[in-house]
């Protein structure tokens, strides 16, 4: 009896550490009597990895056109089921002119109700600018399978910077692969085709930078992308140089789940080599 006890123990502190936050999480934000609106809709893009880390958008938000858009980090804690996420900044907002966005601190736990994920709590906050503190409220949601407002590809504040200061020559795409992936979590390696020749590559997810200038060899370039569901991604590799022998050319394994992918590219001055994935979830 005592084996046994333990063995459930530890299969129930695995199954919890192994809780996957990643994807769309929509519900409502109410907000105290000083605040512009006594509820809004809010909308979490979050992406959760193997430690416990958090990081995403939310989108806080009385219609599509009206809306605040922020980034936030964050811990999750799997043996309590909490959840803390900070935002930093706001990204982009739309609001009457009276409305100052809030920068807000969320408190929230997880649970299963009825077959339901749902993530429930409190927030407070301060105003954009300056220090003055929000109204608090409380913050209900649940998972949802589709997004309403678009899926942003997360960077490093290094790479977010040195995209901005680099430019690329326009060059044509050629998609040589498209893939419908049944999880979330996504894992791309890298490397160089045939010959060891210095291929250098630059690799871009939706647009976002994520290898600068990186030489591929007989070791893996390595991603891991935490894909949102039912959204389109498109990962396109821009040639840096075309090695010794041209053209630059790319082995790229692609693991998802059980699934493995084995992608041959190729990509020249005139042209970049694009493979588009989805996670179909529904």
């Amino acid at each position: 009896m005592r084996l046994l006890s333990i063995f459930l123990f530890l299969l129930f502190a695995h199954a919890s550490f192994a809780q996957n936050l990643t994807g769309i999480w929509r519900g409502k934000r109410t907000q105290g009597a000083q605040g512009c609106f006594p509820e809004y809709g809010l909308e979490l893009h979050i992406e959760y990895s193997n430690e416990q880390l958090i990081m995403g958008n939310a989108y806080s938000y009385v219609s599509r056109e009206q809306f605040t858009k922020t980034i936030f980090k964050g811990r999750y804690n799997p043996q309590t089921k909490r959840l803390v996420l900070i935002e930093s900044s706001v990204l982009s907002y739309n609001v009457p002119p009276q409305c100052i966005p809030c920068i807000k601190t969320y408190q929230l736990n997880f649970a299963v109700k009825e077959k339901e994920e749902t993530l429930e709590g409190q927030w407070t906050g301060h105003e954009m600018g300056n220090s003055h503190a929000c109204s608090p409220g409380n913050i209900a949601l649940h998972r949802e399978v589709q997004p309403i407002f678009p899926v942003t590809v997360q960077q490093t504040d290094s790479l977010a910077e040195l995209q901005q200061r680099i430019s690329l020559k326009q060059r044509d795409k050629e998609v040589v692969e498209t893939l419908k992936v049944d999880t979330s979590r996504i894992r791309i390696d890298l490397y160089d085709n045939a010959e060891i020749d210095d291929d250098t590559v630059s690799v871009f997810l939706n647009g976002a930078l994520l290898l600068y200038k990186k030489r591929l060899t007989d070791r893996p370039l390595t991603l891991n992308i935490n894909a949102m569901p039912n959204s389109d991604y498109e990962l396109m590799m821009y040639a840096e140089n075309l090695g010794r022998i041209p053209p630059n050319t790319s082995l790229m394994i692609v693991t998802a789940g059980k699934k493995k992918y084995e992608i041959r590219i190729s990509s020249s001055e005139t042209k970049s080599a694009v493979v588009k994935f989805r996670y179909d979830l529904r």
